[in-house]
C-alpha cells in the first residue's frame, strides 16, 4: 500500500484520465478550503524587502535587454 504522496500518485493518480485527476484535485482543494488548512507557511511568503529586491533586479534586468540606445518600432 503507498505511504507517501509522491507513491500515491504514482500507483494510482497518475493512472487517472485528466478528467479524473482533475475532479480529484477539485476535492481535495474544497476540502482543504472548507476546514481553512494554513498551507502557506509564513517563512515561505514574501516581505516589502523581498519584493522591492526581485522588483530592482527585474527591472535592471530588462534595462540590460532593452538598452535605451535601441529605437523601438511604433
Amino acid at each position: 500500500m503507498p505511504t507517501t504522496a509522491q507513491e500515491i500518485y504514482i500507483q494510482v493518480v497518475h493512472t487517472l484520465s485528466p478528467t479524473e485527476r482533475l475532479r480529484l484535485a477539485t476535492l481535495i482543494l474544497n476540502e482543504l478550503s472548507q476546514h481553512n488548512v494554513a498551507v502557506v507557511e509564513q517563512s515561505d511568503t514574501w516581505s516589502e524587502e523581498d519584493c522591492f529586491d526581485v522588483t530592482t533586479f527585474s527591472l535592471q534586468y530588462a534595462a540590460t535587454l532593452f538598452p535605451e540606445s535601441e529605437e523601438m518600432d511604433e
